[in-house]
């Protein structure tokens, strides 16, 4: 599935990848602390630096998976993973202005 070159495939992928990169973040920063994930939501919220730092990682895993479609020329899917990224990026970016 993963070899398929198609924009809906990179959408679901690239939306998909950042949540994985947060729960990633979550158990190696937040877990060892005895937090649990619904308090780590709250931090996000209440604290403007973590949203940053989970939105950074969750990005950078976008990039490795942006990476991987460019460098096996499946530009649809790439394209559909920029798009995802693009999206994230700009709801976290209204959500650090405006929140």
């Amino acid at each position: 599935m993963l070899k398929r070159d198609n924009f809906g495939l990179g959408l679901i992928l690239g939306f998909l990848t950042p949540l994985l990169g947060m729960v990633i973040y979550y158990f190696i920063a937040f877990y060892p602390s005895n937090i649990g994930f619904k308090e780590f939501l709250l931090l996000m919220k209440q604290y403007k630096s973590v949203l940053t730092a989970v939105s950074s990682i969750s990005l950078v895993a976008n990039a490795v998976l942006f990476t991987y479609y460019v460098n096996t020329r499946k530009d649809r899917t790439t394209r559909g993973v920029f798009v995802a990224t693009l999206i994230y990026g700009i709801t976290v970016l209204l959500i650090k202005l405006v929140g």
